[in-house]
This record gives C-alpha cells, structure tokens and sequence, in this order.
C-alpha cells in the first residue's frame, strides 16, 4: 500500500504543480530540445493530465495495475529525458517540480532526478507484480474472488 501511496502522491503532485503553471510545463518541455515547438506544447499540455490522472488511480487504488504500467512507463520517459539532456551537455532542471528550464551547470541534478525516477519505477515495477493491496477499490471490488 505505501508503494501505491507513494507513487501515486508524486504524480498527483508533479501533474498538478504543471496544471497550475501551462507555460512553465511547456518550457520545461522545449528546454530538452526533443520536439518542435508545437509537439513540445502537446506533450506539457497532455503530460500533466495523464500524471494527475495515474495519480488519482493509484491513490484510490483503482486499476492499480494498469496504472502502475502506465506510472511506470513515464518513469521510464522521465529518465530518458534526463539522461537525453545531461549527454547533450544541456544544462536544465528536470522540471518535474517546478517550470523547469536553462540553469546554470552548477545547478543540474540529473544524477539524483534519475536516481529519484529509478526508485519510483522500482515501486511501479512492485504494483505491477502485487497490484492488490489493503484499502483500495481493487480490494472492495474483488472482494471474495
């Protein structure tokens, strides 16, 4: 249940620090210099919608499974991206947090938002496996199977 909790608290968390601030979520988006201006606003537009969405899930509990493939897969994004971005020597925040964008080199924290990202991927990758856990909707549908 804490794996759910957790997961689920950071996405709900990042997706709606990135809703409150649209144009923070799309520069942090074009600052990885991966898609085009246009694609860059899609996926900070979208981006948001699916974290707190996944977030909300896994919270309630509800498809906890499904959900915690999908958390997982945008873990897997995140550190792509991240490690996209240190090898290109740009020197960005990840933006996970916070509107992200150009820093200087002194202030990158790749290793430590990989690391971040990592673990929770490691909590997707146990939901996925263990997916039934106290106090979930999961728990009160299936009850009895």
């Amino acid at each position: 249940m804490l794996a759910r909790l957790i997961l689920g608290g950071v996405l709900l968390v990042s997706g709606s620090l990135k809703l409150a601030d649209l144009t923070g979520a799309i520069q942090s988006v074009v600052a990885y210099e991966i898609f085009d201006y246009e694609a860059a606003r899609l996926v900070a537009t979208m981006l948001p919608v699916v974290e707190v969405a996944v977030g909300v899930l896994l919270l309630v509990g509800l498809l906890t499974r499904a959900s915690a493939v999908v958390a997982g897969l945008l873990m897997l994004a995140f550190i792509a991206g991240i490690i996209s971005a240190w090898s290109r020597g740009l020197t960005i925040d990840c933006g996970c947090f916070s509107s992200g964008g150009p820093v200087d080199p002194g202030e990158t924290t790749y290793l430590l938002d990989i690391l971040r990202d990592l673990g929770l991927m490691m909590l997707a990758g146990w939901l996925v496996l263990r997916p039934r856990t106290p106090w979930s909707v999961d728990a009160l549908l299936l009850k009895g199977r």
